[in-house]
């Protein structure tokens, strides 16, 4: 029997108090039903002695504590979870939001799960193929990593989001890939953009989309990454699938987080971020992984915009640290027009060299990345140069890096946002643009595979 209480004291802003309370948990789920048979939803924030904070999923306007009681429901949120989610929308809570039917459940998960044991944890070694060359060829995602984005506000992220759930796969793996879509905080607009864009070309088909929107509770912002996990727990580790969870914004999320720590009157941390931010950040992002003696896996792409394009903000910061390496949108590149606008120095896949090479991509791809990064890095310093002293201030051999380095973000970076290309494709286009070069600065590649995989200049 469901204990009920009306001695529900205080509402302020989306945080409830009920005194006289007895057993009741930490994350419990609680109903409040109003006199006229209305009710919302909450969790249970904290317990101290008979007093329980409840966190409201639902705005407190209109809620009449007078005549409210509250039910302990016993249970923390749970997600109603089947391979029947595949090809459906759902909000932040986890409801259909696609006019379809309620899910039949073949299970009931908790959202906020467990953490993988690190010692059953299986290291990621396998190639995880994008489409997008400037991520394949250079900073490659490996099954079972954490690669986020970092972006900035107007930049293309979305775009680029969409892309790759449309386009990643697994090579040659015969299990089944699907792609776990979080869209958190985000607008009428970007939401519409998302769902049109996925049943235009398909991907729907393989894709399970939680949107929350902006004008959402925060309370729902904060279950949505935890609602998407689940369901990709379910999916990887019950049903053997390789699935890619793409979550944007995580900086919607941590502004959720906050809101609802100031609501608590919590001693601030960095920037007004509640102290236990890397802790919640951590618990999201370390669900990803693969597991020892199971065939599935789960590879996770959050996507955060930086307040004020600043890679130190609290939020990037904390990412860094928990992820394996970040990919960087830059604005100066989308300025020229140069979409994806992905900046490949300041990039990083910490796990690249353990998913590339051959068997997995080509036996040429470690060689001819490490040299390509070498030559764009030498061509900016040559076009710096130029624009200081002057185009005549260059040798022969810097005007080659100079015009590398131009053809580099022209052919290999832009490519565009319905391009989908083969890891042998982007590695074929690096050496058409290695080809600038003379053979004598070929200093990282080995000889046999310039003699076997060098190609003509082909409008260049």
């Amino acid at each position: 029997m469901l204990k009920e209480y009306r001695t529900i004291k205080e509402v302020v802003g989306p945080l409830m108090l009920v005194e006289g309370v007895d057993g009741v948990k930490y994350n419990e789920l609680v109903e409040i039903e109003q006199a006229d048979g209305e009710i919302r939803q909450g969790k249970v924030l904290e317990v101290n002695r008979d007093k329980a904070l409840v966190q409201l999923f639902e705005a407190s306007q209109g809620l009449k504590i007078s005549s409210s009681k509250a039910r302990f429901l016993g249970r923390s949120i749970e997600l109603s979870v089947s391979t029947d989610m595949l090809g459906r929308v759902f909000d932040g809570m986890g409801r259909p939001a696609d006019d379809g039917p309620e899910i039949i459940a073949e299970k009931r998960v908790d959202v906020n799960g467990t953490p993988i044991n690190p010692s059953a944890r299986d290291y990621p070694d396998e190639f995880i193929q994008t489409g997008v060359s400037a991520i394949d060829g250079l900073n490659t995602l490996v099954r079972g990593q954490k690669l986020p984005v970092f972006s900035a506000s107007g930049l293309p992220h979305a775009n680029l989001a969409a892309q790759i759930a449309r386009q990643a796969k697994v090579l040659n793996a015969d299990s089944k890939f699907a792609v776990v879509f979080a869209a958190i905080g985000i607008t009428y607009e970007e939401a519409d953009f998302f769902v049109s864009d996925f049943k235009r070309t398909g991907a729907i088909e393989r894709t399970v989309l939680f949107m929350n929107l902006a004008s959402d509770p925060a309370i729902e912002r904060i279950s949505t990454p935890k609602m998407a996990l689940s369901a990709a727990e379910y999916l990887a580790f019950d049903k053997g699938m390789h699935v890619l969870v793409i979550m944007t914004d995580i900086t919607n999320y941590a502004e959720a987080l906050r809101e609802v720590s100031a609501a608590r009157k919590e001693v601030p941390g960095r920037r007004g971020y509640p102290g236990y931010l890397y802790t919640d950040l951590a618990t999201i992002y370390e669900r990803a992984g693969k597991i020892r003696g199971k065939e599935g896996s789960i590879t996770q792409i959050p996507i955060l915009t930086m307040p004020e394009d600043d890679k130190t903000h609290p939020i990037p910061d904390l990412t860094g640290y928990i992820t394996e390496g970040q990919i960087i949108l830059s604005r100066e590149l989308y300025k020229k027009g140069f979409n994806p606008p992905i900046d490949v120095l300041p990039s990083l896949s910490r796990l690249k060299d353990k998913g590339i090479g051959k068997g997995k991509t080509r036996e040429d791809h470690a060689d001819t990345m490490n040299q390509l990064f070498a030559a764009y890095a030498r061509g900016k310093e040559a076009k710096e140069l130029s624009a200081i002293l002057g185009e005549a201030a260059l040798s022969d051999v810097d005007k080659k890096y100079a015009q590398f380095a131009e053809e580099f973000e022209r052919l290999y970076i832009s490519q565009g946002f319905d391009n989908n290309r083969t890891i042998e494709e982007t590695l074929d286009i690096g050496w058409q643009l290695l080809a600038i070069l003379p053979r004598s600065e070929l200093k990282r590649i080995k000889d046999e595979y310039i003699d076997k995989y060098s190609k003509p200049q082909k409008g260049v």
